[in-house]
């Protein structure tokens, strides 16, 4: 059972939303608010809450910044943004702003329950669609602030890169544990060991780092 409320101030994505969480998630409180200030008053009065689905484009969000703002308010609890936007960089920004996953809107429903269930699993969700796109915002220059050095990339192992790759698409470590067939307590190891190598803090700037590189190259090493 998990208490979760939804920010998004169309009605029927929130009905749409709220039946996918009672099926998915039997038992489960769901609260509901249309604009920011009303989600800000709501997380203070309910700490506990387990998640926060919170849409980018309701009145009071003027943006990221909603997300800046509730982040600030209530940093203990883990934030969802849910939206119609399929930017590649306004996703990254998400997260960058500390969300723990980017879930669109178009999502098919079986799609999402998996991506609120990842996330309520402690990991972080990524639309892999998206994030596998290659188009870049005009504003991005050709060096790639969140590149990995060549010679970081070169000390991980095979299957540190296969790990990697994975983590790259927004799969789970039970789901990379699956498809690479090795035990999920390896695959933590191994995210552990790529954390290091890399020289960065967290998954989220892993996941970040590794968005355009090329795995099938180093792999063929």
């Amino acid at each position: 059972m998990y208490k979760i409320l939804i920010a998004d101030d169309h009605p029927l994505f929130r009905e749409a939303i709220h039946n996918v969480i009672s099926d998915g998630f039997p038992g489960s409180e769901v609260m509901e608010t249309a604009d920011l200030d009303s989600a800000l008053v709501l997380t203070q009065e309910h700490d506990d809450l387990d998640l926060i689905l919170l849409d980018l484009n309701m009145p009071g969000m003027h943006g990221l910044n909603g997300l800046i703002n509730l982040r600030n308010e209530a940093p203990t609890i883990p934030v969802v943004i849910v939206s119609a936007e399929q930017d590649k960089q306004v996703v990254l920004q998400a997260i960058t702003y500390g969300a723990v996953g980017f879930i669109t809107k178009s999502s098919p429903r079986a799609q999402m329950t998996d991506a609120i269930e990842q996330i309520l699993n402690g990991n972080v969700y990524l639309p892999s669609d998206i994030i596998r796109t290659q188009k870049s915002s005009p504003r991005r220059s050709s060096h790639d602030e969140h590149g990995i050095p060549p010679e970081l990339l070169q000390a991980l192992t095979r299957k540190q890169l296969l790990v990697l790759e994975r983590m790259a698409k927004g799969e789970s470590n039970k789901q990379i544990a699956y498809n690479l067939d090795i035990a999920e307590t390896t695959v933590k190891a191994h995210v552990s060991a790529i954390l290091r190598k890399l020289n960065v803090h967290n998954r989220v700037q892993a996941i970040l780092s590794a968005g355009d590189i090329d795995f099938a190259a180093y792999l063929r090493r």
